[in-house]
């Protein structure tokens, strides 16, 4: 394990590591969409058929993974809704039907919410007893940051975290350093004052290790459906620690710190 100087922030990754959706929880959450999209499209005149709208609806992430995540940038969830709409060759203008399409497409794990990972409240509340400052970043995809705000209340996480970067609002993505500089100002810590847990070995712990900071490996026996998909990085990458638990977190985080006691001594 690396050590440096004295841990002031610790800040996490959202989806698999202090949240995750079982296959069951993303199926309801995706034919809340379908649904609600398709009746708002029938009510307002507009038409098009359920497979129709599916079929929109997988077209617009491929699209946005072609010109947006495969390239670690990202975009609001209006753009979204307009690249559903290309895909189903339909131009809308009347603003109360494209907000009513996105509030259904954003907000279906408000209204199904996620589990959390075993242990992440409880861990977050030893962290804010040690007067560490808690951070998080997340890649969006179909929840924007709006949502997952709400959500994080709603589960009772959002009360420890003191700082949330959302990568479609920040516009680029984990491992881009820029959306860990958005966090890092935000809590007011230097780059070596900050401990980042992840499950990703490459957004999270490289993403975080090239700015500076220490890492840790969250690998859980179980994950859910929110696994990015692998990227061919070519980087030999050594997270800090590796947790399977995320009740292990704390005893880490004693051993990646340099107690403040010993700082002064050595500066004595």
């Amino acid at each position: 394990m690396s050590r440096g100087p004295r841990l002031r922030a610790i800040a996490f990754d959202l989806w698999e590591t202090l949240i995750t959706d079982t296959p069951e929880l993303s199926g309801r959450q995706e034919r809340l969409r379908l649904e609600r999209m398709e009746r708002i499209l029938r009510e307002r005149g507009y038409g098009g058929t359920a497979q129709q709208i599916e079929m929109a609806y997988r077209r617009l992430w491929h699209r946005c993974h072609e010109l947006y995540w495969a390239s670690d940038r990202d975009v609001s969830c209006r753009t979204q809704i307009d690249h559903f709409l290309e895909a189903l060759e339909l131009e809308i203008s009347d603003e109360a039907t494209l907000d009513a399409l996105e509030q259904a497409y954003a907000r279906a794990a408000v209204e199904v919410l996620p589990s959390t990972i075993n242990g992440a409240a409880a861990v977050l509340a030893e962290i804010k007893r040690r007067g560490l400052r808690v951070g998080l970043i997340s890649n969006t995809g179909r929840t924007p940051g709006y949502a997952l705000r709400e959500i994080l209340d709603r589960v009772g996480l959002a009360r420890f975290i003191d700082s949330m970067v959302f990568s479609n609002e920040h516009g680029e993505c984990k491992p881009r350093q820029s959306i860990f500089e958005a966090l890092r100002k935000s809590l007011g810590v230097g780059f070596d004052e900050m401990l980042f847990v992840g499950d990703n070995l490459y957004v999270d712990i490289h993403g975080a290790q090239q700015c500076g900071m220490r890492a840790v490996h969250f690998v859980p026996d179980k994950r859910g459906t929110a696994v990015a998909p692998p990227v061919d990085h070519g980087h030999e990458i050594e997270p800090d620690a590796t947790i399977k638990e995320l009740r292990e977190l704390p005893a880490r985080i004693d051993a990646l710190s340099v107690p403040y006691a010993s700082e002064q001594t050595r500066r004595s």
